[in-house]
């Protein structure tokens, strides 16, 4: 009976030692650990850029050994590296450890830049001269310092004034239309004009006319000083205003003006009859503009931020290609091109869109809403 308890005791030992144990103490369990999966960050720093510019590529792995970017090698588990696609592109990133490969990706979208346009400057002036065509000037020995500046700023190769003769080129260049071709014209003109709209953006403005008589004189010719070439003489907005008419000055006031800071931001100058080339010749012309116009060039008041045009009315009488002949045009600025020649076609239209736009002026009076923009030269 003892035998038989003791050998049921036995084989129950057997069937259960392995869970339970039996005489001989406890088992230790069994257990296994499994490696994690990789994680892993891709950035783009910045993700949108212009052609022709650089992105940053950051990455950072755990439980990795590695790190694959697709296209560009293998890396260390966090880095940095400079892009610079010439197109929209995604980026992929695969990191590799004990526990697998985990991928993660990002995308650097290039802008297409929109074209530079004209900078607002502090100073616009635009002096003009008198009936000389583009050839007779340009490379011309009898205006070395003319051809200095355009060999240094920027000329309009392929520049055309719009009519003969003077007065309505004058015109163009401060309505946007021609007005009239009679250079005895003596009205009043009530069409929107440049003083207009320098009124409502609150534009401060003169015009500088050689031998003017007087202050505020809006009258007839005094030779060598003459009416037609000086278009706000004609303006409803100035001759109309007491105020207005102020800013027709002599321009022996110019340099007095210059010395004291005292520049307005639009400045239309306009050279007497002997030193426009209209009645005297190209080289007195030119002895004129390096007396007045250097010492402006290195005044602070244009080297710092203005712009500055010089342009021929028209052309000779004997030219009338696209109305009034092919003239020389120079833009001259320090925030524009240097050494630039355009081969665009451009009319004064084009240079009263210019003056306005280098004024940070929206709006434009007659043609120059639709003339093309001369902002190749900045």
């Amino acid at each position: 009976m003892t035998v038989s308890i003791g050998r049921q005791i036995v084989s129950l030992c057997l069937l259960l030692g392995a869970t339970l144990g039996c005489g001989g103490g406890a088992s230790s369990p069994q257990t296994s650990s499994k490696a994690q999966s990789p994680s892993l960050t891709l950035t783009a720093q910045p993700d949108t850029i212009a052609s022709g510019s650089s992105s940053v590529l950051q990455w950072s792995a755990t439980n990795a050994t590695s790190v694959t970017l697709k296209g560009l090698g293998s890396f260390a588990t966090s880095g940095s590296l400079t892009v610079s696609p010439t197109a929209t592109t995604t980026y992929v990133a695969t990191a590799t450890g004990p526990g697998g490969t985990t991928s993660a990706s990002t995308t650097v979208t290039i802008t297409t830049a929109p074209p530079p346009g004209v900078p607002v400057f502090s100073h616009v002036f635009v002096v003009v001269e008198e009936n000389h065509g583009y050839s007779s000037v340009i490379g011309s020995s009898s205006m070395p310092y003319l051809n200095s500046l355009a060999s240094q700023y920027g000329l309009a190769t392929q520049y055309y004034a719009n009519t003969h003769p003077s007065i309505g080129n004058y015109f163009m260049m401060t309505t946007g239309q021609i007005i009239t071709n009679n250079d005895s014209y003596n009205a009043t003109v009530t069409v929107d004009n440049i003083v207009r709209h320098f009124l409502t953006a609150g534009t401060t403005w003169k015009s500088y006319a050689e031998n003017l008589p007087s202050i505020g004189y809006t009258g007839w010719d005094v030779y060598p000083y003459v009416k037609h070439h000086n278009p706000f003489a004609y303006f409803s907005d100035v001759v109309n205003s007491s105020n207005q008419k102020n800013y027709l000055v002599p321009f022996s006031q110019f340099a007095t003006d210059m010395k004291n800071s005292q520049l307005p931001q639009f400045s239309f100058i306009i050279p007497n009859q002997l030193n426009n080339a209209h009645d005297g010749t190209l080289n007195q012309a030119d002895a004129w503009l390096k007396t007045n116009i250097a010492p402006l060039i290195s005044n602070s008041a244009f080297s710092q931020n203005g712009l500055l045009i010089i342009l021929f009315d028209e052309a000779d009488t004997s030219d009338s290609s696209h109305g009034g002949g092919h003239i020389a045009t120079l833009i001259i600025s320090p925030k524009g091109k240097k050494a630039y020649k355009s081969t665009t076609l451009y009319q004064h239209q084009s240079a009263l869109r210019l003056m306005l736009q280098g004024l940070g002026v929206a709006s434009y009076p007659g043609a120059a809403g639709s003339a093309p923009s001369m902002t190749e030269f900045f």
